[in-house]
């Protein structure tokens, strides 16, 4: 999202899911879409079988690539160069969309000068992808009408994650492909509402609506809305809270909906760090291994147990119904954090009395009611009412309550006015294979489960289809280390181990390996690396050295 709003103003996909049938060519870039989107990766399959062509670049032969024109293979954490190979090929054989640029973009010769050296031959040494294959994948997608791109975390979980998104925002730009239909630049999110959470300013640095912190107008105006004065002070991302209690400027921490002790990367740092708290709170459906080490656990509801609004990653705001009422005494997340507010409000007007105190019948706001307010915070969903999406979603932005939403963005121009393109030099990964640690660690999600498999770890099919971990390893390197399918393996980095199967594959090319991070039995992120990018600080999750040894029975 930062990479996006520098760039054009707007952090969010472009496009829409459905408009992928639209596409003359589509370029998939660290995205095993098919099996960590399957419903946008079957719309990726019926394009290609309808004739789109289709561009893959990933470190792994994913599903995808058997649908591919071309398969570029590029070694983890050489994305950068990659993409500035693919614009350096389109501006040296004039296939830019020239009148594109004058008209929409901005500071396109810094950023043809930061490409001059990103020869195919440049990059064909940095990523192992052949000098041939990037110029044919340059002028496939260049000489598309309407070329979409599509990524994920492949692509963002790197030292270097922002620049990469840059990357990817120039190459849109330089080809026109934003502002129409098939085309666009589209982060495919995670999961089913985070585009929602980073609208309502989940993120430290944003009010809702993306409005910044330090605008003197947006604290006013939010200051009045909630009738309290707003803190000056910037908070943290997620990533940087382990070092803060370390540090001992963090005390207290309120987990909603996440296991970190699962899914950070160099997770025994965010463990050790969360034991020193005075005070952790888990909010979640089931007793994660997050929940096993706090302090309090306010048992939450599922999607299907309360009422509210989705926001999914086509920014099309749905409306969620609740179907069952919460087991045994869970509750809906606003009714916890309004019974939560409500106690620290009477502690506030002079000590909670206990549930004799008026203030513990205070009638919350409904979810409706907080849905009307963000309509008066936020004018990209001005227009937008419960009656509006009661049938049908809407994709905001949504000014008033005549307009019909917007799904695609920037038809018309850019928030920020013109497109900025960046100048991008690339940077590799901050940690790379020596003699001590020779393998590249890449790690990913698998179609039968979730996540940290906090919940698809509780269904007796999913568990089934995919009950355990594994390293996926090239022949050759097995064959080095005399290791023999299914056998176990120990898989080591600077900051720890783990114990699992071998899976020999060439799905993977020699050197580099490959583990699902669900299983809590086999955690890959006590392995990777939280190095974060300086921009966004996310962590690298997707590169980091390390050395695996057979474990003799």
């Amino acid at each position: 999202m930062t990479g996006l709003v520098t760039v054009l103003g707007s952090g969010a996909m472009t496009n829409t899911i459905n408009g992928i049938l639209d596409s003359d060519v589509m370029l998939v870039i660290g995205s095993n879409t098919t099996e960590t989107h399957p419903i946008i990766g079957l719309r990726m399959l019926a394009a290609a079988k309808n004739g789109s062509k289709l561009i893959v670049a990933d470190p792994r032969r994913i599903k995808l690539c058997d649908s591919a024109d071309h398969w570029m293979q590029q070694r983890p954490g050489t994305d950068g160069a990659l993409i500035n190979a693919l614009c350096h090929v389109i501006l040296r054989d004039g296939l830019e969309d020239k009148e594109y640029i004058a008209e929409r973009a901005e500071n396109f010769d810094a950023f043809k000068e930061s490409i001059a050296d990103c020869t195919p031959e440049l990059a064909e040494k940095i990523t192992g992808v052949s000098e041939s294959v990037i110029e044919e994948a340059a002028h496939t997608f260049a000489k598309g009408k309407a070329a979409g791109i599509y990524y994920t975390m492949g692509i963002t979980q790197h030292t270097s994650g922002t620049d990469n998104v840059y990357a990817l925002a120039n190459l849109a730009v330089i080809t026109g492909n934003l502002g129409k239909a098939g085309a666009g630049l589209n982060p495919l999110r995670g999961q089913n509402n985070v585009q929602g959470s980073s609208d309502m300013g989940c993120l430290p640095h944003f009010f809702p609506g993306y409005q910044k912190w330090d605008d003197e107008a947006a604290k006013a105006k939010f200051a009045e809305l909630w009738e309290t004065p707003v803190s000056d002070k910037l908070g943290l991302m997620a990533t940087e809270m382990p070092d803060a209690i370390n540090e001992g400027k963090l005390a207290g921490l309120w987990i909603m909906g996440e296991n970190p002790i699962l899914s950070d990367p160099n997770s025994d740092h965010a463990r050790k760090a969360f034991e020193k708290l005075d005070c952790l709170v888990v909010q979640d459906i089931f007793l994660t291994e997050t929940a096993e080490i706090a302090d309090v656990v306010l048992p939450a509801a599922s999607f299907a147990e309360k009422d509210g609004t989705f926001a999914n990653t086509e920014r099309k705001v749905q409306r969620v119904r609740r179907a069952v009422p919460p087991p045994g005494d869970a509750r809906d997340d606003l009714s916890i954090i309004n019974m939560v507010s409500n106690r620290m409000l009477g502690n506030r007007k002079g000590g909670f009395q206990g549930a004799s105190d008026p203030i513990y019948h205070t009638v919350p706001p409904f979810a409706g009611e907080v849905f009307t307010e963000i309509t008066k915070c936020w004018v990209a969903m001005a227009g937008m009412s419960y009656e509006r999406i009661e049938e049908q979603g809407l994709a905001w932005p949504c000014p008033d309550t005549d307009h019909p939403g917007t799904p695609i963005l920037h038809e018309n121009g850019f928030p920020r006015g013109k497109a900025w393109l960046s100048a991008v030099t690339w940077n590799g990964p901050a940690e790379l294979p020596d003699e001590e640690y020779p393998f590249v660690l890449t790690t990913g999600r698998v179609l039968y489960q979730y996540h940290t498999g906090t919940m698809t770890r509780r269904s007796e099919v999913l568990e089934a289809s995919a009950p355990s971990a594994y390293v996926e390893m090239h022949p050759a390197d097995a064959e080095s280390l005399k290791v023999n399918d299914q056998e176990m393996v120990r898989a080591s980095s600077r900051r720890g181990s783990i114990d699992l199967a071998v899976r020999i594959t060439d799905r993977v090319s020699k050197g580099l390996v490959f583990v699902p991070f669900h299983y809590k039995e086999a955690s890959v992120n006590l392995l990777t690396n939280d190095a974060l990018d300086p921009k966004c600080k996310i962590p690298e999750a997707k590169v980091c050295a390390i050395q695996i040894t057979k474990i003799d029975v």
